[in-house]
């Protein structure tokens, strides 16, 4: 009678262990999730009004894998319209829209709900003032950015600003306070410094003018004869390019003349 075979206990605890790493490596193959790229997809918003531009932004756009176009404005108030409907995560919004302009959409998106919520707004502009961008980021957009830009420049403001930061024109923005602060102080010392042609005399001109003196009083104040204050607000108005009084002193008043104390 034959001997039943005998199994060595090492063997059989080997035989265990080789079959539960095959068990591991099954579950591992299984459990392990498949990638996708579009799950995390940035939804953007075009509003311009020139069909070629949106048409290349949107191919631009979309050749990236983690951005989406999901809508196109071709003015302010379907812009308006459409990023209250779908609710996109970016509005790539043109500043010069006719019938209703960038800064009218923004200003109008700003005021519902209390703001735009998670709706982060970029500004597209050919050229834009430091008096606009800074009305701009005070109504709530959270980018800047010029037109003849690069297509990564582009890129990266709509990554900076997915992030939470801002961007404007060529660069992020961590501080927005700050860079507020020093673009309204850079704005003002330009306009302290424009001058448009006018000389010492003529400035001073200017300055009594807009504080309400005739030109009698004008000439008695700086001892010249009235016929030379005509003179000097004749060439003032040439090179202002006004031809009123009142004009002159609203010109004055906007553009930000270095104006001088008059008493």
């Amino acid at each position: 009678m034959d001997r039943p075979t005998q199994v060595r206990p090492n063997e059989v605890r080997s035989s265990e262990a080789k079959s539960n790493e095959v068990r591991a490596h099954d579950d591992k193959s299984v459990d392990k999730p498949m990638p996708d790229k579009r799950t995390h997809s940035i939804r953007i918003l075009i509003a311009d009004d020139h069909p070629i531009f949106r048409d290349g932004l949107r191919r631009l756009l979309e050749a990236e894998a983690d951005m989406k176009v999901v809508g196109e404005a071709c003015d302010g108030f379907e812009a308006v319209k459409l990023a209250s409907e779908i609710k996109p995560d970016i509005l790539l919004l043109d500043l010069a829209m006719p019938h209703h302009t960038g800064l009218e959409a923004l200003r109008d998106l700003s005021m519902r709900a209390g703001g735009a919520g998670p709706l982060r707004i970029i500004l597209l502009t050919a050229a834009a003032e430091k008096k606009q961008v800074v009305e701009a980021l005070q109504l709530g957009a959270r980018g800047v950015v010029l037109k003849d830009s690069a297509t990564q420049l582009l890129l990266k403001s709509i990554h900076a600003v997915m992030g939470g930061e801002y961007w404007v024109g060529r660069e992020s923005v961590s501080n927005l306070v700050q860079y507020l602060r020093n673009l309204m102080q850079s704005t003002s010392e330009e306009a302290k410094q424009k001058k448009f042609g006018l000389t010492p005399r003529e400035l001073e001109i200017v300055s009594a003018v807009v504080a309400g003196y005739a030109n009698r009083e004008i000439a008695d104040y700086f001892k010249i004869s009235e016929d030379t204050v005509k003179h000097h607000l004749s060439n003032i108005f040439d090179k202002l390019g006004v031809s009123t009084r009142l004009e002159l002193a609203l010109f004055a008043v906007n553009q930000g003349l270095p104006l001088k104390t008059i008493v």
